[in-house]
């Protein structure tokens, strides 16, 4: 991991600035909840498993100044932060998933005072930063077995140790299979609109000694068509029951093509990414996006200043084109909706 993503440090949450990578490797510490949020909603920190780490980070935030005089009245601070910072981005599910953790933590020790509660609360914030140090790697010694020295490898936006608290998920396999001796290169979609494989991902990889070529989103198919591609690892935010799983618009492009070219499509998650209370990916939130995005690349307009557009951060590809999920808890693969019930 190139860089220590998101910490807890003396009484603020300090973060890597993730909009001005690669270039400029800046550090920024976010002293109240407000400033937090802006730095979830403007991608300073991002990833899903990173979001969560955010969220849990930002709950001890909200309430460590509180002069609520009863457990009470804290529990209720804990539950407005929380709803809060919720606000922030609505798909990637790790965020609601540690927020509501904090939320039970701050419940289930409801009868202690609130000076006990908040210390608590910052011991369960950082268990979750180790939980996903622990996903990480155990997701990349998994990973690992799926691939073979001599492989090239697809993947697309970043699911590396910038959006986690260490080796990353789809990145960690990388990481762990070059670790272990095997030669690979790895192709990284540039992933429009923000280009979080050809800043961030391409960065990263680069960083490890890992041989990376970038490619544009729509040389995709080229690429696999010319048999370069072995094998496609992404992560994802938000996985349904039935295997539906929402990720960095064009996530879904490439499954369709890995289906058509015949090669294997794995994502890769820590346990907390699924949302196994939806059947489907039907009704998984898609987070719409602000219209300049799409309308400039790194600050320079490239459509008419009027221009419609549409910018939805994510799609959701089908279970079906997915070859398997690789978690902490093992690889799941088809059929999902029997397999996946095993994580409940």
């Amino acid at each position: 991991m190139p860089v220590e993503t998101i910490k807890w440090e003396r009484g603020a949450v300090k973060l890597i600035d993730q909009t001005l990578l690669p270039h400029k490797v800046k550090f920024i510490t976010c002293r109240d909840v407000r400033t937090l949020w802006r730095a979830i909603r403007t991608l300073q920190v991002r990833g899903a498993p990173a979001i969560g780490i955010a969220g849990g980070l930002g709950v001890v935030l909200g309430i460590k100044d509180s002069r609520a005089g009863t457990s009470r009245k804290l529990i209720q601070e804990v539950k407005k932060t929380a709803g809060y910072l919720a606000s922030s981005r609505p798909t990637a599910v790790n965020l609601f998933w540690a927020l509501e953790r904090m939320e039970k933590v701050a419940e289930d020790n409801s009868k202690r005072p609130p000076y006990e509660i908040k210390k608590i609360l910052l011991k369960e914030a950082l268990r979750i930063i180790d939980h996903d140090k622990k996903s990480c790697r155990a997701m990349a010694r998994r990973g690992a077995g799926l691939i073979r020295s001599g492989d090239t490898v697809l993947t697309h936006c970043n699911a590396g140790g910038l959006a986690t608290a260490d080796y990353g998920t789809a990145l960690g396999v990388l990481f762990e299979a070059k670790k272990q001796g095997k030669k690979i290169k790895v192709y990284a979609d540039e992933t429009r609109p923000l280009l979080q494989g050809a800043r961030l991902t391409a960065w990263e990889l680069m960083h490890e000694g890992i041989d990376t070529t970038v490619i544009c989103d729509n040389m995709a198919a080229s690429v696999m068509a010319s048999g370069k591609i072995d094998k496609i690892f992404v992560g994802a935010d938000r996985i349904a029951l039935n295997g539906d799983a929402a990720n960095k618009i064009g996530t879904y492009s490439l499954a369709v093509l890995a289906k058509y070219h015949r090669i294997p499509f794995y994502m890769v998650a820590p346990v907390s990414s699924f949302d196994l209370r939806l059947k489907s990916g039907k009704n998984i939130p898609i987070e719409e996006r602000p219209a300049d995005e799409v309308r400039t690349v790194l600050g320079k307009q490239v459509t008419p200043k009027k221009a419609k557009v549409y910018n939805p951060a994510f799609d959701v590809t089908p279970g079906e084109l997915v070859t398997a999920f690789v978690t902490e808890r093992g690889i799941f693969r088809p059929p999902f909706a029997r397999s996946l019930r095993k994580l409940t």
